[in-house]
């Protein structure tokens, strides 16, 4: 898997769009579609992904620690986002996009840094305009739960399937 380094090197929009969410997905996971940069920034990858479910595995490092030395809340924000809205994306049609409306983030435990976790976004409704997904964040290992986060994103078609 790629991680995109310029502009021209992230799937066009007509790539994207000739694709339904799933499919664009799936070819993320499989490495002939880049990743988007933020995902090396933040150091996860897509681990698997099906329809109505995204997981990722990703590890905080020293880079994404808080002044106090604690991984920042950000860091959570942003796998549960991730993992929450490319669930609702694996739900979206040929030719749609969405985009993230609104996120919640509970944390429940600190994770150390370099320790593995695994985010999932589960879709509990996909409809024609939005989609609304949960999501944790756990323990690659031991299974505990550091956070949790529920998400409602837009789903927009911009051209027929």
């Amino acid at each position: 898997m790629f991680t995109a380094t310029t502009p021209e090197e992230m799937p066009d929009k007509d790539t994207m769009l000739s694709m339904s969410g799933l499919e664009f997905m799936q070819a993320m996971r499989d490495g002939k579609v880049s990743r988007p940069p933020i995902s090396a920034l933040m150091n996860y990858t897509l681990d698997s992904v099906e329809a109505g479910k995204a997981v990722f595995r990703g590890t905080p490092e020293f880079q994404h620690v808080n002044p106090a030395g604690g991984v920042h809340g950000g860091w959570y924000g942003t796998l549960l986002d991730t993992c929450m809205s490319c669930a609702v994306m694996t739900v979206t049609p040929k030719g749609s996009v969405y985009t993230t409306l609104e996120y919640k983030v509970n944390l429940t435990g600190a994770i150390p840094v370099g320790r593995e976790i695994i985010a999932t976004g589960n879709v509990v409704h996909g409809g024609r305009s939005t989609g609304v997904a949960h999501g944790e964040i756990r323990d690659a290992a031991s299974g505990k739960l550091y956070a949790t986060g529920s998400a409602t994103c837009l789903i927009m078609k911009l051209r027929d399937g």
